[in-house]
């Protein structure tokens, strides 16, 4: 077997050995890490330092990455895998480096979109209090004319939440009435009036 293997190895042509020196340690990688993906173990220990209500609503997502260790990994697979390919389809060693590079210049691409895509269908699970105004809702405790308490409505914004309100209307607003949000106070308090 091992006479086997070292008759395997010589018999190359240098070029084809480079692409197996690249491929199989790069692959070995590219395995270790899709595990540690899949099982969480590549992700960084988060700090605690710094006010985390700015850095969350500073947060814009992960830009277009191209060049990450990741990217490179998958590159290298690609590109020695690829190697091996052509040069077995008996191509020259030129046109088999540029298909190699292409095909591994578009795995990172591949890789580089799915993980900015990714990034976008995160949600931060905040309540936009925002997204409540011009909606129409429904009264859950009756609500004091004139600022003067508050009550609750149920409102779908985000899902179905039921938050503080008060209006500036002359009479108190009584449970299962229909209201408009006008307004938000403070962020957190929705600001109503009956619905026409």
């Amino acid at each position: 077997m091992v006479f086997l293997a070292s008759t395997w190895w010589t018999d190359m042509v240098l070029f084809e050995k480079i692409n197996w020196l690249i491929a199989l340690p790069f692959s070995a990688l590219f395995i270790i890490q899709i595990i540690l993906t899949f099982t969480g173990g590549d992700m960084d220990d988060a700090s605690a330092n710094g006010d985390v209500d700015s850095s969350i609503d500073n947060d814009l997502g992960i830009d277009f990455q191209f060049l990450t260790l990741k990217n490179l990994i998958a590159f290298f697979t690609i590109f020695g895998w690829t190697g091996i390919v052509c040069f077995d389809a008996n191509l020259s060693v030129g046109i088999s480096v540029l298909i190699s590079t292409i095909a591994g210049t578009l795995m990172m691409t591949l890789m580089a979109s799915i993980l900015y895509f990714m990034s976008k269908l995160a949600d931060s699970g905040t309540l936009n209090l925002k997204n409540a105004i011009g909606k129409t809702c429904s009264v859950y405790l009756s609500i004091p004319p004139k600022r003067s308490g508050l009550g609750k409505v149920q409102i779908q914004v985000q899902g179905i939440q039921t938050l503080d309100a008060m209006t500036d209307h002359d009479e108190k607003i009584a449970t299962g009435a229909l209201v408009e949000v006008k307004d938000v106070i403070n962020n957190e308090i929705l600001l109503v009036q009956p619905s026409k």
